[in-house]
């Protein structure tokens, strides 16, 4: 008890800024605090500490102020967030099984896809919802299908009682078909003023910022977009005569929830900040200036291979988007790449209930609130994001922009430094271009969602749809192929110069390396003599070899080795692990090392040279 009580009376002194830092600085052996400084690709400068300094003056309370904190007093103890998993289906019979299964098993929100065989028989749709529609709130993204959608369910009973949202987002349209159709849009004006008496409860205008995300886009450019987009809708449709608080009351906003966890909720926070600037801008009441989102998990960071890992990837993807803030949730199956299964779609809603049940999100208003991080990455990414949606409004808006292809290059610039960083191994993908498993099957090419929204309209540049893990299954693809047609894998040799212990880093990190791209390796024993390695080369099928050791057996033994093989073996190509001083790589390159690789060579394109390579001569051989 004595002891217990010392433990509960304990205090320890208090320490500055300046003694932390020190501290720190000791442990990093000569390197700075500054060091540990990371920048994003916001251009956002990420401290390694934030200090009461870093405070930032923040609403007291959820539901008021700039609304960052949300949207409603109590969060979610009172208006909890729907679980809109979109049901996959392929006849509508199928689509009225699952929405009712799914409901039992805790979805809150009807969503789907929507598709043209849904109106090919008369009141398909409207037996597809009955029983449901007047329990459950609509989550849908109807794209070009909307007025077909909103004329169906027009002719339900209590059709003005309807709630939730079936949205459609023009321009995100325009940019992913890269066709400006000026016909679909006076459509579609039409249809938000002929909805607006029809159904006084649904929101029918969407702001879908997903096209952008997938195309590549940082944070700041999704905020100063949708904000752009909502701001086009907002003028084009009060030139109807529309009144402002109504055109309001019928927005939501989609938004896609990437892997950056602390980005993401900041995001969202950003999002409703930038949009209450707008709205009171524009002469807004504070009831209707609170921004109702919709987020889904990100298919720009998912993979094929590995497909369990996205498991990962959407529960921490989900869990940004709840304490973000949002009111509807879309959890993407682990396998939807390749084509989801019941099991699948059981997992990926539950990754919401355990988070509501288990986890116990809804029990807690705005717990990121006050963080001293958090709060200063929601201020910064507001601040960008203001800056780029200005850039946007002076160069004549969104339509402008993407006419112009302007705003195609920012996000082109953006994914291609990702792009980089995956290829160079800087940014990890689990599964993929680290820790890949050779043993994993090779699925068939992911499913492509055929978009032919509109038959003719202005041309753009389309803001394609892509993933950060395509280049590596592509290589695996290839690998795949040339091992089929050659009945065994795709290899490179690896001569392992002294013990073990010297060598096995080195061997690790080239077996990880070799991986990402589907090549098999074939190691040597240790390797103590020029003709051990000879022996070893002229058994090995493969025409790809690297040397790996310590740098003191590089130049102890290593340039006998490598000139042995060359003069015996031309025909063989060489790399070397590791990165030789400066001075030396001249000799090593001129004695016949192809390559050298090592932490930061660009893996990517080492590897797709490799391949390429063997898919020629396979080719060459299979002709012959």
């Amino acid at each position: 008890m004595r002891s217990l009580e010392k433990i509960k009376n304990q205090s320890f002194a208090l320490k500055t800024r300046y003694e932390w830092e020190e501290k720190a600085e000791a442990s990093l052996k000569g390197k700075t605090v500054e060091s540990l400084q990371t920048t994003t690709y916001e251009n956002i400068v990420l401290k390694p500490l934030y200090t009461r300094q870093d405070e930032q003056s923040v609403p007291e309370f959820p539901g008021g102020s700039d609304f960052r904190r949300g949207v409603y007093p109590l969060g979610y103890m009172k208006n909890e967030w729907k679980a809109a998993q979109r049901i996959t289906y392929q006849t509508p019979q199928e689509l009225q099984e699952k929405l009712h299964q799914s409901f039992d098993k805790g979805q809150s929100a009807i969503s789907f896809d929507v598709k043209k065989v849904l109106f090919e028989e008369e009141k398909s749709l409207v037996n597809i919802l009955a029983g449901i529609y007047h329990q459950y709130p609509f989550a849908i993204n109807a794209k070009d299908l909307q007025t077909s959608f909103l004329t169906e369910v027009a002719g339900l009973d209590g059709h003005n009682q309807l709630c939730g949202y079936i949205g459609s987002d023009p321009i995100a349209l325009f940019a992913e078909e890269g066709i400006i159709s000026n016909e679909f849009f006076t459509e579609w004006v039409k249809n938000i003023q002929l909805s607006n008496s029809n159904f006084p409860n649904l929101r029918t205008i969407l702001i879908d910022s997903v096209p952008y995300h997938n195309g590549g886009a940082n944070a700041v450019q999704e905020l100063g977009i949708a904000i752009a987009v909502g701001v086009y809708y907002l003028e084009k449709l009060q030139e109807k005569g529309i009144e402002l608080e109504e055109i309001l009351t019928k927005m939501i906003f989609q938004f896609s929830i990437g892997s950056n966890y602390f980005m993401e909720i900041a995001k969202l926070r950003a999002a409703r900040v930038l949009w209450n600037r707008i709205t009171e801008l524009y002469g807004a009441t504070e009831e209707v200036r609170g921004m109702v989102i919709a987020a889904v998990t990100s298919s720009f960071t998912k993979t094929v291979h590995d497909p369990h890992v996205n498991l990962l990837r959407g529960g921490n993807e989900a869990f940004a988007a709840i304490i973000g803030g949002i009111q509807y949730l879309h959890v993407s199956p682990y396998d939807e790449l390749t084509g989801t299964t019941p099991f699948s779609e059981r997992i990926a809603r539950n990754i919401q209930l355990l988070l509501k049940e288990e986890a116990h999100l809804k029990k807690v208003i705005d717990p990121a609130g006050g963080s001293w991080y958090v709060e200063a990455l929601t201020n910064q990414l507001a601040e960008k994001a203001w800056v780029f949606f200005q850039q946007i409004d002076s160069s004549g808006g969104i339509l402008e922009v993407l006419k112009s292809s302007w705003l195609q290059q920012e996000i082109t610039a953006v994914y291609e430094k990702r792009n980089s960083d995956i290829q160079t191994r800087k940014q990890s993908i689990v599964g993929t271009n680290v820790f890949a498993n050779l043993a994993d099957a090779v699925p068939q090419k992911p499913l492509v969602n055929e978009k032919p929204y509109f038959a003719d309209g202005g041309k753009i540049e389309a803001i394609l749809e892509k993933r950060l893990a395509e280049p590596y299954e592509e290589l695996r693809r290839k690998a795949k192929s040339i091992e089929e047609k050659l009945a065994a894998k795709p290899s490179v040799g690896l001569i392992c110069i002294g013990e073990l212990k010297q060598y096995k880093a080195r061997l690790d990190f080239m077996k990880s390396f070799l991986a990402t791209g589907g090549l098999e390796v074939v190691e040597s024993n240790a390797i103590s003599s020029i003709e051990t390695a000879k022996q070893f080369v002229s058994e090995l099928s493969t025409k790809y070899v690297c040397i790996l050791g310590t740098n003191d057996q590089y130049e102890t033994i290593g340039h006998e080795i490598l000139a042995a093989l060359k003069a015996e073996f031309p025909e063989r190509v060489f790399y070397l692990a590791g990165l030789p001083e400066k001075e030396k790589q001249d000799q090593w390159i001129n004695e016949g090392i192809k390559q050298f690789i090592h932490l930061k060579s660009n893996c990517y394109k080492t590897l797709s040279a490799i391949l390429s390579e063997l898919e020629v001569n396979t080719n060459e051989k299979t002709k012959a």
